[in-house]
């Protein structure tokens, strides 16, 4: 498996940098599937398919089983001492969108007239975006094979601190923040092994590796049916308040144009254009579905961060789009 990759990837990587055009109808046709998926948990709801005391049981299966084998999947890559150059600007552009998003997040909760239910959600929605399917789907239609491994490779860093620092914002209250589960979670854990797994020269046995990613897609759907699901037992005066809430709109601005923007600084070191192009589409994606698992998880306000993710989805159908065409423009 890792020799066809490999084989894929020196193809890709020695053809010319750069994707074809990101139309808007083919963006918008590969977010339909969440939004229809949003509505099947909604109507599962209402029609009590689902129940009230489902949604835990969901969050758990999410958490502990699906995300970590889809962890363990998108990992199962390889890259050569080649495409060390390469590695090492995803990383830094990485580590630097995500720093600053963590210091701007902070700031403006400790800003916001919010509960403290509504606060920590607020402040991982401006954090942690959807950056495995809608960003592996945008990706792909750029780049094909090499944008998904360019993806992967910029996940690393997010990955891990969607999985220590993400939990924290729920957990810091806590009179006594349990540091054990933060580090050695599931998700943590998958990411350390899949990490591994990338410098052996060996890989999983395919018979496994079909089985993570098997496991590993229905993350998505479960994510949104339980988006779906939440939504469901919001009241027509919730929807029109949170339809309302400024802060909702506020960490999706930031989310979706403000925080991807400030990459534009590595335009200075001469970052490869299909790089940083890469970079700022993901750093643009909408709100992570986790923010709302992880609400649900512990005890935030689970209703507020499902709209949050919501308004960021379909938001991005016109921010991303509008994030490659400045980029095509600079370039």
């Amino acid at each position: 498996m890792k020799a066809h990759r490999r084989t894929i990837f020196f193809i890709a990587y020695r053809m010319k940098r750069g994707g074809g055009r990101l139309s808007v109808s083919a963006f918008v046709l590969t977010m339909v599937p969440l939004y229809l998926m949003a509505v099947i948990g909604f109507i599962a709801r209402k029609l009590n398919v689902v129940g009230s005391s489902d949604n835990p049981v969901i969050t758990q299966l999410m958490l502990y089983v699906t995300l970590p084998a889809l962890i363990l999947f998108s990992l199962n890559t390889t890259f050569s001492a080649e495409l060390l150059v390469d590695f090492t600007w995803l990383v830094a552009m990485s580590v630097y969108v995500m720093s600053v998003s963590i210091v701007t997040g902070a700031w403006l909760r400790k800003r916001a007239a919010l509960p403290d239910g509504q606060k920590s959600v607020y402040e991982s929605l401006i954090v942690f975006g959807n950056q495995g399917f809608i960003g592996v789907a945008v990706s792909y239609m750029l780049m094909g094979e090499q944008g998904v491994i360019y993806l992967t490779l910029f996940n690393i860093f997010y990955l891990v601190l969607i999985w220590s620092y993400g939990i924290y914002l729920f957990t810091r209250h806590e009179a006594t923040v349990y540091w054990p589960r933060l580090f050695l979670n599931p998700g943590i854990l998958a990411t350390l092994i899949g990490l591994v797994m990338l410098f052996l020269p060996f890989s999983w046995p395919d018979m496994l590796l079909r089985t993570f990613e098997d496991v590993g897609q229905m993350t998505v759907p479960l994510s949104m049916i339980l988006i779906g699901s939440l939504l469901a037992d919001t009241s027509m005066n919730d929807f029109r308040r949170y339809s309302r809430n400024v802060y909702i709109w506020a960490a999706s601005s930031m989310k979706l144009l403000v925080l991807p923007v400030t990459l534009l600084v590595f335009l200075l070191f001469q970052v490869p254009e299909d790089l940083l192009l890469i970079a700022v589409l993901t750093a643009g994606m909408p709100s992570a579905t986790t923010t709302t698992v992880y609400a649900q998880k512990f005890g935030a306000d689970a209703v507020f961060a499902s709209y949050g993710v919501i308004c960021s989805t379909i938001l991005c159908v016109m921010t991303i789009p509008l994030l490659y065409s400045f980029l095509l423009w600079l370039f």
